[in-house]
């Protein structure tokens, strides 16, 4: 086992393995807040054309974000929590795209076209199961409906699975607008990638990146997986020297939730070649070894990033934001999800489509959103939205700002919460005073923990086990 203690070199992160295992809790990743889990049935249609409405009325109306679904993938990685439809049939992208189109006009009546389009994701599934005459419609039509940034200045992205690209659908990828990628690998072990059903050799995944760096794309990001069956220190330890080698812009090292009664692919992973809990401590503390050693940045929830990164600056200067596509630059727009189980967040509430393609289908056909449920937010709800984003991105925050921008006392607003604080000041994970929350080298790894405490809706409803872990 790795020595309990260890400090990242360039931004001071303090892995203590007793205090992570106290504090390994379940909990909610925040992505938004409330979170997905607190959304409901009972906001509808009218309510969202609302919320578009106010929004466009806004005295600076705020950018958007598009997010688009496409859930199709060849075959089933026994891991994946995604909403996803596995098939060879790659025809049945046909019909959901004919789908995909009417939402994409349908959503955008709503929105003044001289709102631009910062961000863009395709995300699923795994949207490069899209061929090149279905890239290039999608986006035509998407261009035809909002208005995109022409000048290759937006955050345009992509997940992409390596296996299923070549040359040329990266080269009509990046002619579309996109200008970042993200490749699935999870481990470069061919054992552990059995055991995951993701065969996929370093080559693939290497000759992938040289192209996209070839056709200009601004950044790459890397997905690994920790807590795989199979893993140990030995393999992680050549996946990670092995994804260093590959020198992308980003890292993003996830924690493996093994809930196979949630997710049915998870069945298929034998529990007795998992990790255990104190095995999994030491594949995380020997991620941050490496990536810290090799000049990454450890921005918060699983994710890296080079120093020069536009994400570690923007975190450097207090800029840093977050919504349902992670850390971003631009977090601070509307965003419009579209395709089976999308989310949005528009004027400060959520929606959320079916996640039933068959539904998905019949809604559009009588001309209605396929909107499922969301939630619209109390000032309340804000302003612990603010305070949760401030310590998920900048690991602080400034408590007499907050105070003069919302006209309150902290201390008596949170006055439970401060309580809840002094214990975990008390072992060290961050320090308060009545002018700043400062999140400690010790707290980073367990920020969850720290957002946890202005939960409302968490304490209200007995807790987070429903959630991952928090490590």
């Amino acid at each position: 086992m790795l020595s309990h203690n260890y400090t990242g070199m360039k931004q001071n992160i303090i892995f203590d393995a007793d205090l992570i295992r106290r504090y390994d809790l379940s909990g909610p990743r925040y992505t938004s807040y409330p979170t997905v889990a607190r959304f409901h049935t009972d906001v509808t249609e009218e309510d969202y054309q609302r919320w578009a409405q106010h929004s466009n009325e806004d005295p600076i109306p705020r950018s958007l974000s598009l997010y688009f679904h496409i859930p199709f993938c060849d075959t089933a990685c026994f891991y994946c929590a995604c909403t996803k439809v596995v098939t060879k049939d790659h025809t049945q992208a046909d019909e959901y795209l004919k789908y995909l189109h009417t939402e994409i006009a349908l959503q955008a009546r709503m929105f003044d076209r001289d709102r631009i389009v910062e961000q863009l994701h395709w995300g699923g599934g795994t949207p490069t199961f899209l061929d090149n005459e279905q890239i290039l419609e999608l986006m035509e039509i998407t261009r035809r409906n909002f208005t995109l940034r022409d000048d290759d200045m937006g955050e345009y992205s992509i997940e992409i699975d390596p296996r299923s690209v070549d040359p040329e659908k990266l080269s009509v990828l990046r002619k579309c607008g996109f200008n970042r990628v993200s490749f699935g690998v999870q481990d470069f072990n061919p054992d552990i990638q059995r055991a995951i059903n993701r065969p996929q050799s370093q080559e693939i995944t290497q000759a992938a990146i040289e192209s996209v760096r070839m056709l200009g794309f601004k950044s790459v990001n890397i997905d690994l997986m920790y807590g795989l069956p199979l893993q140990t220190i030995e393999t992680f330890t050549g996946t990670l020297e092995q994804t260093i080698a590959l020198s992308p812009d980003r890292i993003a090292v996830y924690n493996y939730a093994h809930l196979p009664a949630r997710f049915n692919p998870q069945r298929l992973i034998e529990s007795s070649e998992l990790p255990s809990p104190d095995e999994k401590l030491d594949l995380l503390q020997l991620t941050i070894k490496l990536l810290t050693s090799a000049g990454y940045v450890y921005l918060g929830m699983d994710q890296f990033a080079r120093s020069d990164d536009e994400l570690a600056i923007a975190q450097q200067n207090g800029r840093l934001q977050r919504n349902f596509q992670g850390y971003s630059t631009c977090g601070n727009c509307d965003v419009i999800g579209m395709g089976m189980s999308a989310i949005g967040q528009v004027c400060d509430n959520y929606n959320q489509n079916v996640s039933d393609l068959e539904q998905y289908y019949a809604r559009l056909d009588e001309n209605h959103l396929p909107l499922e449920r969301g939630i619209e937010l109390e000032p309340d709800d804000l302003l612990r939205r603010e305070i949760i984003l401030q310590l998920m991105c900048n690991f602080q925050v400034d408590i007499r700002a907050l105070e003069s921008e919302w006209c309150f006392s902290f201390s008596y607003h949170f006055g439970d919460e401060l309580e809840e604080l002094k214990l975990l000041q008390a072992d060290g994970l961050l320090s308060i005073d009545s002018e700043m929350l400062q999140v400690l080298p010790a707290g980073r790894l367990l920020v969850r923990n720290i957002c946890m405490v202005f939960d409302y809706y968490l304490h209200r409803n007995g807790g987070g086990k429903q959630f991952s872990k928090v490590i």
